[in-house]
């Protein structure tokens, strides 16, 4: 599997938007609801509950430059509305999802730290 990629200009931008402290306060948000979505669809769900915490998810990491998570939702989402549900692949979404939380927390406690 690739490895998740992060559109870090986009990071920057809602940084430099929002400022440090608003956006550590975006990001942990972030990372709290997207864990409980990935849960979600790991726990077995309707093809709209699916749909809905696709599309979730998908907003949620173009606004935070997760390029790779945004785009797989996004076909899951294409999926799950042509009833194609069965075949999204749930454990392609939490695997890109982990990978992106570890490269944004990794960036963030090392600019932290500068």
């Amino acid at each position: 599997m690739r490895r998740a990629m992060i559109d870090w200009r986009r990071v920057e931008e809602l940084r430099e938007e929002i400022g440090a402290d608003g956006f550590s306060e975006v990001a942990d948000m972030f990372l709290d609801e997207a864990e409980q979505a990935v849960r979600a669809l790991q726990s077995g769900l309707a093809a709209g509950d699916i749909a809905a915490q696709l599309h979730f998810l998908k907003g949620s990491a173009l606004n935070l430059g997760l390029s790779d998570l945004a785009a797989i939702c996004q076909e899951g989402e294409r999926k799950a509305a042509t009833g194609e549900g069965g075949a999204i692949d749930i454990g392609q979404v939490a695997a890109v999802y982990r990978d992106s939380r570890s490269q944004l927390v990794r960036r963030l406690a090392t600019d932290s730290a500068a």
